[in-house]
C-alpha cells in the first residue's frame, strides 16, 4: 500500500498567508507546506485540499482513479469545488467500516476533538491510521488496538494522541510516524527534525510515496538525555517535550515542598500545568532506586537540587566536615547515581543547571557547589547518548 503526501501542512498551510512570523519566513523551498491530503495508491483520498489535483500530477500521480474522498475534519471558509472525474467527499460515521472494490477497508476512529480518524486496511494487510489536525483518539483500551505500520498524525500539535497511541500498543517500535498538518510553532528545517527524532517521527516534503509496511529507518529515542541551561532559559520546558508523546511519564521533582515558600510553590504550579495528566509526579532525591527499577520513563528536574540535598547530607558547606571525608562521601554518592545511569534499562531525560559561565561567586561555599554541580554535569553527560545546551528557548546539540 502506498501513500502519497499531496500536502502535509496545517489546514492553512505553511507558510500561512499574510504572517510574518520568523518560521513562516523561513518555510522556503521544500519546507513549504500544502495542507495535508493523502492519495492512497491512487484509489482512496484522504481530505480534499485547493490544488489537489495538481499536487498529485506533481508528484507523478493522477486523481482519475479515485474512487472514495474521504474527510476527516470540518473546513474553515467557502466551499471547496471538487474537481472533474471525483466523486463528492463524505465521512465515515464513527466504528463503521467502509469496504471499497479495491479490496481496501476504512474504519472510522472516534475522537476526542470535532473530526474523524481513519484506519486503512489495504489488500495486502498492511495498515494505517491517519488522525486530523488536532485530533486524538477517544476511548481507546489497552490490548484491544491493533498495531499500526504507520500512523500520519499531528505529532507537534497533539503530542498526547502518540502517547495514547504507544498506551494500548497501537504504535511499537516498528512503526513509521509520519507528522502531518505541520504548522509554524516550530521552525522548519533542523529544530523540526530533532524535536520529531526526540518522539521517534519524522517529517517528509510534499509530494513524497511512502510505501506502507517496508522498513524505514525509524528515528531512535535517545534513551538517556542531560538537557541543561540557565536560569529560565527553557530547559525544563525542552525536557518534558522530549517525553510528552510517550505515556505513564515518571516526573521526579527533587526539590520538595518548601513549605512557606510561595514563590516556589507558583514555580511548582506551573510545571504541573504543563504536564500531560497522565504524567506521575514524585518528590525524592533518592534516584538510584528509581534508576534500579524497571518502568516507564523518568524526567529528573533536576539535578541542580539533587547536589544540594547530596552536599547538605554530606556536611560539605563546613571546611572541617568537607576535609574530613565530605568531599569524598561526595564523590561516592556521584558515582553511584552515574552508575546507575550507566545501567539504568529505564529511558531517561534529567536537566540541570549550567552555572559556571557567570560570575564567579563571592563566597567559599559557593564557589564549592559551583564547582560541584560542573564535575556533576560532567559525570552525567559521559553516561547519555544525547545532551543538549539550552539558550534562550534554543536546544543546541553537544552530543547527539
Amino acid at each position: 500500500m502506498d501513500v502519497t503526501s499531496l500536502g502535509t501542512g496545517a489546514p492553512a498551510g505553511l507558510p500561512r498567508p499574510h504572517c510574518s512570523c520568523a518560521a513562516c519566513a523561513t518555510a522556503l523551498g521544500e519546507h513549504a507546506r500544502a495542507a495535508t491530503a493523502l492519495l492512497v495508491d491512487g484509489v482512496l483520498l484522504l481530505d480534499l485540499t485547493p490544488g489537489a489535483a495538481f499536487a498529485a500530477a506533481r508528484a507523478g500521480h493522477s486523481l482519475g482513479g479515485v474512487a472514495q474522498v474521504l474527510l476527516s475534519h470540518p473546513h474553515d471558509g467557502p466551499a471547496m469545488e471538487v474537481p472533474a472525474g471525483l466523486p463528492q467527499p463524505g465521512r465515515v460515521p464513527d466504528g463503521r467500516e467502509l469496504a471499497l472494490l479495491t479490496g481496501h477497508r476504512v474504519r472510522a476512529v472516534a475522537l476526542d476533538a470535532p473530526g474523524t480518524g481513519y484506519a486503512v486496511t489495504g489488500p495486502d494487510g498492511q495498515r494505517l491510521l491517519y488522525l486530523p489536525p488536532g485530533g486524538a483518539p477517544a476511548g481507546l483500551e489497552e490490548g484491544a488496538a491493533e498495531t499500526y505500520d504507520m500512523v500520519l498524525a499531528d505529532v507537534v500539535g497533539r503530542p498526547d494522541a502518540l502517547a495514547k497511541l504507544r498506551a494500548v500498543g497501537a504504535v511499537g517500535p516498528t512503526t513509521d510516524v509520519i507528522a502531518v498538518h505541520l504548522d509554524h510553532d516550530v521552525p522548519p528545517g533542523a529544530e523540526l527534525a530533532r524535536r520529531l527524532e526526540a518522539a521517534g517521527a519524522r517529517a517528509v516534503p510534499d509530494g513524497t510515496t511512502l510505501t506502507v509496511g517496508v522498513y524505514e529507518d525509524v528515528p531512535d529515542v535517545p534513551r538517556r538525555t542531560l538537557v541543561l541551561g540557565g536560569a529560565r532559559s527553557g530547559k525544563s520546558v525542552e525536557a518534558e517535550r522530549r517525553l510528552e508523546t510517550f505515556p505513564g511519564v515518571l516526573y521526579v521533582a527533587t526539590g520538595g515542598a518548601r513549605g512557606g515558600d510561595t514563590e516556589w510553590a507558583a514555580r511548582v504550579a506551573a510545571h504541573r500545568e504543563r504536564r500531560p495528566g497522565s504524567w506521575r509526579t514524585t518528590e525524592t532525591c533518592d534516584l538510584v532506586p528509581l534508576l534500579k527499577e524497571d518502568g516507564p520513563p523518568l524526567l529528573i528536574d533536576c539535578l541542580s537540587l539533587w547536589l544540594t540535598d547530596a552536599m547538605d547530607g554530606v556536611g560539605a558547606w563546613d571546611d572541617a566536615d568537607w576535609a574530613d571525608g565530605g568531599e569524598r562521601a561526595l564523590r561516592e554518592r556521584v558515582t553511584e547515581l552515574t552508575t546507575a545511569v550507566r545501567t539504568t534499562a529505564r529511558t531517561v531525560v534529567a536537566v540541570s543547571n549550567e552555572v559556571g559561565s557567570g560570575i564567579v561567586p563571592a563566597t567559599a561555599s559557593g564557589r564549592r557547589y559551583r564547582d560541584e554541580l560542573g564535575r556533576l554535569n560532567t559525570a552525567f553527560a559521559a553516561e547519555c547518548e544525547q545532551v543538549l545546551l539550552v539558550v534562550a528557548g534554543q536546544a543546541l546539540p553537544l552530543r547527539a
